[in-house]
């Protein structure tokens, strides 16, 4: 398998030409790096601290940022880019692709049923209590904050 995706840029004159060497270099040192390591070692707390991240987080967060920038860099191309807050734009695009793999789905399977537990309205459900219970402090002006 590999994973350096050929990449066209049209010679040195591609307005990231250097950006994309450095990104495939760094990629590839990366991929090295993780493939050096033990299935545990990957999975082992300590990549960072507070919170602890294992390198399984540090390719989770990469990959989330990489899936992000597709789809802006797609508006981008397409000219119907706007500036949005990124943890909006990653939450819509993230459930438009989860809904559309999800409703592709034509059988139930154990780990299906686990994700989207993990991610639909099950989830959803253990943070809209507390989330009701804050807009309501905020609008009311009860939140810690504004106490005082």
């Amino acid at each position: 398998m590999d994973d350096r995706p050929s990449i066209s840029t049209q010679g040195n004159d591609h307005p990231y030409h250097a950006e994309l060497d450095l990104e495939r270099e760094r990629w590839t040192e990366i991929v090295d790096s993780c493939r050096s390591l033990s299935d545990v070692e990957r999975l082992r707390p300590g990549y960072f601290r507070d919170p602890d991240w294992s390198v399984k987080d540090l390719v989770g967060h990469l990959g989330t940022w990489m899936a992000e920038a597709e789809i802006q860099l797609l508006r981008i191309e397409a000219g119907t880019y706007v500036e949005e807050p990124t943890a909006w734009a990653q939450a819509f695009s993230a459930r438009a692709q989860m809904l559309t793999v999800w409703g592709r789905l034509r059988e139930r399977t154990e780990a299906a049923d686990r994700w989207v537990r993990k991610s639909g309205a099950e989830h959803y459900g253990e943070h809209l209590p507390r989330l009701r219970a804050w807009v309501v402090e905020l609008r009311t002006g009860a939140a810690a904050g504004d106490r005082g």
